[in-house]
């Protein structure tokens, strides 16, 4: 029998998978990163109109529709305080893929990629296929990632560090200060700075800022996606922007894995990003009401947990077992290691789903804390 690739051989399936394969088909899953909303009606008339117009039948140019790609050049001039030339975007099929094609282009055999631990799982997968490294680096108590501790990690093999704000599984937030000083990095020891910026439109208390907005060397490339922002995770629609020599080398990667995004999907986020934000602010508004309930069961469990200020995670420290019994209950949650070893003695907790269920979770998770305690 043929042999593996050595790359593949170090990727698993992940943990997220596992605990979900391990509950029951009645169980409240706590574990899943989607919200709960529809998507938005007039993005998905606009890929209706689309597809009975004929106009969604063929391949987009590879980099997407240049209505599109104005779209998102006009989403982040209104929203993050940068410019953005519509050449310089690639539509793309979700965050994922925007994040591999930006790894494959910047990194070479055996070239470190710096990322947050505990962090999101694609980030040392994909820095495997890459070929790259994987080099985890902790974070402060808050769980935002230091700065410092990045540039002190920084070595001659550095390709790239990510940046993930708000982040999962986390639900921290980094400061503006802090994306100045990733920029700031990036420029002064030649790496890239790759910042993940799927979960900007869920922040509760503070800002978001993007590193790409202190860019003054193209040392900056930013991901992001309509997936969280407008509840669209099926269409799978992402975007990456850089400067026009890093587009032109994601593109290479991007033209044969995957041709162009989804055409369907690129009309109806174009709809999206232009048309009415009341929903984005609806959601955030709903899931800021649940972090707050979800915070003051965990208080009332005696289970500490860093405030999330973003995002729709929290990241309770659990005593031993406590996955296992919860998962036993009926409730899926994620373990912390799952996510790094950082991530050890923590579990990740979803709120995107409704109050009620929610509040049912609650009470299980009080059980099984209780449990684990006696």
């Amino acid at each position: 029998m043929p042999a593996f690739s050595t790359r593949v051989e170090q990727v698993s399936i992940s943990g997220i998978r596992e605990v979900f394969e391990a509950a029951g088909e009645d169980a409240i899953n706590l574990g899943l990163g989607q919200p709960d909303f529809p998507t938005p009606d007039h993005a998905r008339e606009a890929a209706v109109t689309a597809i009975r117009a004929g106009d969604a039948d063929a391949y987009t140019s590879n980099t997407g529709t240049e209505s599109l790609r104005e779209a998102i050049a006009e989403k982040h001039a209104r929203d993050n305080d940068f410019d953005v030339d519509p050449n310089d975007v690639i539509a793309t099929s979700g965050g994922s893929e925007a994040l591999h094609i930006a790894l494959e282009a910047h990194v070479n055999e055996g070239e470190e990629v710096l990322f947050p631990d505990p962090g999101f799982v694609s980030y040392e997968a994909l820095t495997h296929l890459a070929g790259g490294t994987p080099k985890p680096v902790g974070l402060r108590d808050d769980l935002t990632m230091d700065p410092g501790a990045v540039e002190d990690a920084i070595t001659d093999d550095t390709a790239a560090f990510v940046v993930n704000s708000p982040a999962n599984p986390t639900g921290a937030v980094q400061s503006p200060s802090d994306m100045r000083e990733f920029a700031r990095i990036a420029a002064e020891h030649d790496v890239l700075c790759i910042s993940d910026e799927v979960y900007e439109k869920q922040v509760f208390e503070g800002e978001h800022r993007s590193p790409a907005a202190f860019d003054e060397t193209g040392s900056v490339v930013v991901v992001n996606a309509c997936s969280k922002a407008y509840s669209m995770t099926g269409w799978r629609l992402g975007w990456v922007t850089g400067s026009n020599e890093r587009i032109e080398r994601m593109l290479r990667v991007h033209q044969y894995a995957q041709a162009c995004a989804s055409a369907p999907a690129q009309y109806a986020a174009e709809a999206a990003l232009t048309g009415p934000q009341e929903q984005v602010a609806e959601m955030r508004e709903a899931f800021q009401q649940r972090r707050d309930v979800l915070l003051d069961g965990f208080e009332e469990m005696g289970l500490a947990c860093p405030t999330p200020k973003g995002a729709f995670y929290a990241m309770p420290k659990v005593p031993d077992g406590w996955v296992e019994e919860v998962i036993d209950r009926g409730v899926i949650v994620v373990p912390g290691d799952a996510f790094g070893e950082n991530g050890d003695g923590y579990a990740r907790i979803s709120y995107a789903t409704d109050m009620e269920t929610l509040k049912e979770a609650i009470d299980i998770m009080a059980e099984a804390t209780a449990a684990v305690k006696s």
